[in-house]
């Protein structure tokens, strides 16, 4: 990984490259672009409008019935959000949340950075009544493509640093900065789920994140 890191510093030293940006996708989609054109390509994907809300979809989505909502920020989609369609118990919560957990960390599009499985015998509904737990798992989807992924490190390389600034700093100042600018770009990835209460009955909340799209206070 290192020298993967390496070279592409010494490629910026070289090249300037302006990139476009390799967004998250949920069913192979980018979630970019307006909800009605979003709307129409998960319907091509078999979901249909809720009889209940015109702006929720149905279907199915891992084996689970689920209903899907799409947020947007400035007519841009940012969000993809999936809820389970139908409630769980507790014991069922925790055994289709830890069966998440696992499915995300064996996927190899995605980047797991801890263990967010429910331990055995853990009061859940008494952790999220009483004491407020929030049980969450995140992960990152990793780049379709690398070369757009090394592209958009590069042009922020090169917006922040000169040629010159870049042959200043030592093999492994470089290699941190790629490193860094790596997870930021990871981190517009994001996705991650939770455990949803209502009523004493649970339900998986799932969120598909396009950070480039997300508020970051420019309307302010």
């Amino acid at each position: 990984m290192k020298k993967v890191l390496f070279a592409v510093v010494l490629f910026v030293l070289s090249a300037s490259v302006y990139a476009q940006k390799d967004v998250t996708r949920f069913l192979g989609i980018p979630i970019d672009g307006s909800k009605s054109e979003m709307i129409r390509k998960l319907k091509a994907k078999g979901f249909e409008t809720s009889p209940y809300r015109e702006d929720i979809l149905t279907g199915e989505f891992n084996g689970v019935s689920v209903n899907v909502g799409v947020g947007t920020n400035n007519n841009k989609v940012y969000r993809i959000f999936v809820q389970d369609a139908l409630p769980q118990s507790e014991g069922d919560i925790i055994i289709r949340f830890n069966r998440l957990c696992r499915q995300f960390k064996e996927n190899g599009k995605y980047l797991c950075l801890d263990d967010y499985t429910i331990p055995d015998g853990e009061d859940v509904g008494y952790e999220i009544t009483v004491n407020n737990k929030r049980y969450e798992a995140s992960f990152y989807q990793l780049p379709t493509d690398s070369t757009t992924f090394y592209n958009e490190i590069i042009d922020i390389i090169s917006e922040q640093y000169s040629q010159d600034e870049l042959k200043e700093l030592s093999d492994d100042e470089r290699v941190a900065l790629v490193s860094r600018i790596s997870f930021d770009l990871l981190s517009k990835r994001s996705v991650w789920f939770k455990i949803g209460e209502q009523y004493g009955v649970y339900m998986i909340q799932m969120y598909y994140d396009n950070g480039y799209n997300m508020a970051d206070g420019q309307d302010l």
